[in-house]
C-alpha cells in the first residue's frame, strides 16, 4: 500500500483587500491652519473692509472713508469615531494578519471616503458660492461649462494661479472625447486629461461628490448616505485660499488582548474630530456644477 503522506502548507500572506482613492481633498490642507484650533473648538476670523477710492479737493484734502471690522466665527462639529475587535484566536489563526490590515482598510475604505465627502458638500451647500443651471454634460457641453466657471471667477477676480479643478469621475470618459489628442508611442497611449488651462485635474468617485449628504449614526455599514435632496456634482472649482479644512484629533489607539480589560481580543478605536468651512469673503472662490438629477 503507497504511503499517504499530507504535505505542508504554507498559507501565502497576501490579502484580498478593497481598491479605494486616496483623499481627494487633502491636498488642500496646505493651505489651511489646523492650528488654529489647538485648544480650543472654535475660533472669529477678523474680517476688514473699506471703502473705495474718492476725488482729492485741493481746497478740502482727502475724502473721508470707512473702515469696517466684523468677526466671523468658525467652530468644529464634527465628530465620529469607530471601535473594532478581534479575538486572539481569529487573529492568530490568520497569522495575524486580520488585525494587521484593520487600520489602513477602515481608513481607506471609510475614513477617506466619508471626509472627502463631507467636504465637498459642506463646499457645494454654503450659500453665496458661484454656481449655474443644473444640466447634465455631455463632450459637446463639458469644455464650455468648465470655460464658463473660469470666466465667473476671472470676473469675480478670484486668482488664477492655484484654482483648483475637480470633476466626478463619471466625466472622465466625456472630457477625453470633447478633446482630440493622443500622447505616447506605438505601445503606449495615455488619453487621460491631468490639466485644464494650468489648473490641475483631481477626478473625484462619483459616490463622494454629492451636494448634501447624511451622516450615519454608527449602526450602519457605511458611515454616510446620499442625502435626500442632494444632486450630483459634475464639477467644482476651487481656490483653495477659501477654505479652511480642519482635523483637529484624528487618532488610532491600538490595545493588545493583554491589554484589553474586556475581552481576549486585539482592540483598535478610532476618533477623529474635524469640519471644513468656507470664510465668507472669499465665497466667489468655489464654483459649483451639478447634474439636474
Amino acid at each position: 500500500m503507497a504511503n499517504s503522506i499530507a504535505y505542508a502548507q504554507k498559507f501565502l500572506p497576501v490579502i484580498d483587500d478593497i481598491y479605494k482613492a486616496a483623499s481627494v481633498t487633502a491636498g488642500m490642507d496646505t493651505a489651511s491652519r489646523a492650528d488654529s484650533f489647538t485648544g480650543v473648538n472654535e475660533v472669529k476670523v477678523l474680517k476688514v473692509s473699506t471703502t473705495g477710492l474718492g476725488d482729492y479737493s485741493r481746497e478740502d484734502g482727502y475724502p473721508k472713508g470707512d473702515v469696517t471690522a466684523s468677526w466671523e466665527t468658525m467652530k468644529l462639529t464634527e465628530e465620529r469615531g469607530k471601535e473594532f475587535s478581534v479575538d486572539r484566536m481569529d487573529n492568530e489563526e490568520t497569522l495575524g494578519m486580520v488585525f494587521g490590515q484593520v487600520t489602513g482598510s477602515f481608513m481607506r475604505e471609510h475614513v477617506v471616503p466619508e471626509l472627502d465627502a463631507y467636504r465637498f458638500a459642506k463646499y457645494a451647500s454654503t450659500s453665496g458660492i458661484s454656481t449655474t443651471t443644473e444640466a447634465a454634460l455631455d463632450k459637446d457641453t463639458i469644455l464650455a461649462a468648465i470655460d464658463e466657471a473660469s470666466r465667473q471667477m476671472d470676473e469675480d477676480e478670484v486668482p488664477a494661479e492655484g484654482r483648483r479643478l475637480f470633476i466626478s469621475s463619471d466625466l472622465k470618459p466625456v472630457l477625453n472625447a470633447a478633446l482630440s489628442r493622443r500622447w505616447g508611442s506605438d505601445e503606449t497611449v495615455q488619453t487621460v486629461l491631468s490639466g485644464y488651462n494650468d489648473m490641475p485635474i483631481i477626478y473625484v468617485p462619483k459616490t463622494r461628490f454629492y451636494t448634501e449628504i447624511t451622516l450615519n449614526a454608527g449602526t450602519e455599514s457605511w458611515g454616510y448616505t446620499k442625502g435626500s435632496s442632494a444632486k450630483n456634482i459634475n464639477f467644482m472649482m476651487i481656490h483653495p485660499t477659501a477654505i479652511l479644512q480642519v482635523e483637529k484629533f484624528a487618532l488610532p489607539k491600538i490595545f493588545t488582548p493583554d491589554e484589553n480589560q474586556s475581552k481576549d481580543a486585539w482592540k483598535f478605536q478610532f476618533r477623529l474630530y474635524h469640519d471644513a468651512f468656507v470664510y465668507e469673503n472669499k465665497v466667489k472662490g468655489i464654483y459649483l456644477h451639478k447634474n439636474a438629477t
